[in-house]
């Protein structure tokens, strides 16, 4: 079974009523438990963590080194300016793959600058929380060594 830790970043735990025009009216609990039920479906186990502190999220990628083999990772509007981030990323030496719900290259030019993309194995953007779930399967099929 394949731990899988799921980081989101700033302002998704008011995710459902933050801008729901734009991200939707689903929670961050919610997505947390569809991420759960696929995870078991996909014979992953899960682990999930919200932060709005870059410095948690960073302490959370040094320590999936050991305990996670792949991480699933929205950086919120770290995405965009956060070199340690990125390096923290690059450190935990696991596999990640990077999900937004919306299309970053649709919106704002600041938006269409990705730092943690380039390292990342993907990255699953504007499908909504479908992106988290379509992210999870793609790491899923990372992990067993299958191109999805």
């Amino acid at each position: 079974m394949h731990r899988i830790l799921v980081l989101h970043g700033p302002n998704l735990d008011v995710l459902g009523t933050r801008e729901p025009e734009l991200y939707g009216q689903v929670s961050l609990d919610e997505v947390n438990r569809r991420l759960v039920d696929l995870g078991r479906e996909l014979e992953c186990r899960i682990e999930c963590l919200q932060s709005n502190h870059e410095g948690v999220l960073i302490d959370a990628l040094h320590r999936a080194r050991a305990d996670a083999d792949g991480v699933l990772l929205n950086p919120g509007g770290f995405t965009h300016d956060s070199v340690s981030l990125r390096d923290a990323a690059a450190a935990a030496q696991v596999p990640m793959v990077e999900v937004h719900l919306t299309n970053p290259h649709a919106r704002e030019p600041f938006r269409q600058r990705s730092l943690t993309a380039g390292v990342a194995v993907g990255v699953v953007q504007g499908f909504g929380v479908d992106s988290y779930l379509l992210g999870l399967r793609a790491l899923s099929g990372h992990l067993r060594g299958r191109q999805v």
